[in-house]
């Protein structure tokens, strides 16, 4: 039985792809292993966000050449798509695949021969308007899944790449959806997380559904206890988004909103479609109708031109919402972008800086919120058991906890009397 090993660098979208491809191979009777194992194939899902994840996707692929040099070795994914030359050019690659025609995969493999030489499929996603039906079937051991609703990004941020990388938004067929969420119960899974590239913009090209609606059809399929979905930007929160959420019980209550910064000069300059006061209004309704929710957020520091005053405004506009966590990222250029061309760049120094304010920042709120939950009882979906009795789990609003029990509650949504807090880990009684 031929051996096949499918990884993926980045986000979660990646990640739930390389699952799908892996089914693939594995419908086709290959035994699938891990990438640190010697493999027939090995199939790289590439991240092309920052050039250090260019970097590593052409470190992984000379790894896997040296563990079996005889072995097909497939790119894919977004750096594949923006630079398939430049992959081409990495020793050991066998084949460029890009973000599309993943379905046809194994057969890509299956044909290829090595006197071919490197073999380039990738073409112009930038025309694609299909949602390319690549599902997951059958995944076992978890608790909480992800299912990708969605692909591309319209938006044109001034430092991302992804548009390039993902052509432009196209949505799942909401049957589509619905019959993998069905499946996931089937599979006893409690909680799923719908994701996209811009899982805002679900249906904006169909027309015939949005994503509340989406989630008022998810949110009715038995067996699934739980859904999120992955960062939403301001515009998306309305009076009716946030009344809906709160009258679907399923929903978390979490929310990633995305900021990336809080200085309104620096938004405009980043081509986001908000300011801090839309934003500052999204908070506040969410808060409104969802009084435990947890609102947590990414911010990039050090973006071309960021003065001391644009930081500050940054780091004030941060404490004033009030996260339950940031996630902090120093500006990286990124090459065929505009801000990567602009010559106001700062020196990694000055971002450095700025990333240990803002972290510690996070880490303060964190500490804060996770505090405000000392005593109170909340329900907790157990996802595995640290042996001795202690399960790991999180809330609804994603606070980590650990609580102890006799019966095997993995799993199993239990509700938990939170005692005290442990640095980043809430500690709980257990009550069946």
């Amino acid at each position: 039985m031929k051996k096949a090993a499918s990884y993926a660098l980045g986000c979660k979208v990646n990640q739930y792809e390389s699952e799908a491809i892996a089914e693939l191979f594995a419908e086709k009777g290959y035994e699938i292993v891990g990438i640190d194992e010697v493999a027939d194939v090995y199939v790289i899902n590439t991240c092309t966000v920052t050039n250090f994840g260019d970097k590593k996707s052409r470190q992984l692929i000379r790894k896997v050449k040296r563990q079996n040099e005889n072995a097909v070795v497939a790119v894919v994914g977004c750096y594949a798509q923006t630079a398939p030359k430049e992959i081409m050019e990495v020793e050991g690659v066998n084949l460029v695949i890009g973000t599309k025609d993943r379905g046809q995969i194994v057969e890509m493999v299956e044909e290829y021969r090595p006197e071919k030489g490197v073999e380039n499929h990738v073409t112009d996603i930038m025309k694609e308007r299909v949602f390319e039906p690549l599902s997951i079937q059958k995944l076992t051991n978890r608790t909480r899944a992800y299912l990708k609703i969605q692909d591309g990004c319209s938006q044109y941020c001034s430092y991302c790449i992804i548009p390039y990388a993902r052509g432009p938004i196209r949505s799942r067929d909401p049957q589509d959806v619905l019959d993998e969420v069905r499946r996931l119960a089937q599979n006893g899974f409690k909680e799923v997380v719908l994701t996209g590239i811009h899982v805002a913009s679900y249906g904006k090209d169909t027309k015939d559904i949005n994503l509340l609606e989406i989630l008022r059809q998810v949110h009715r399929v038995e067996g699934i206890d739980r859904i999120r979905f992955s960062s939403i930007e301001p515009n998306v929160v309305t009076e009716e988004f946030a009344q809906t959420m709160a009258m679907l019980p399923k929903v978390c209550n979490h929310f990633h909103l995305s900021l990336q910064s809080g200085c309104d000069r620096t938004l405009k300059e980043m081509n986001r479609k908000y300011n801090t006061e839309k934003y500052r209004y999204a908070a506040a309704l969410l808060r409104k109708y969802l009084p435990e929710v947890a609102l947590t957020t990414d911010i990039i520091v050090g973006f071309p031109g960021e003065t001391e005053e644009d930081f500050m405004q940054c780091y004030d506009f941060a404490k004033e919402i009030g996260f339950a966590k940031i996630h902090v990222f120093p500006y990286s250029p990124k090459k065929g972008t505009p801000a990567a061309e602009r010559k106001d760049q700062l020196p990694n120094s000055v971002k450095t800086e700025r990333s240990h304010k803002l972290l510690s920042l996070s880490d303060e709120m964190s500490g804060n919120f996770m505090q405000n939950h000392v005593g109170k009882s909340v329900e907790v979906l157990y996802e595995k058991s640290l042996g001795g009795g202690e399960f790991e789990g999180h809330t609804s609003n994603y606070i980590k906890v650990h609580g102890k029990c006799s019966e095997d509650i993995s799993n199993r949504i239990v509700k938990t009397r939170i005692s005290h807090i442990d640095g980043e880990i809430a500690y709980g009684q257990v009550f069946l």
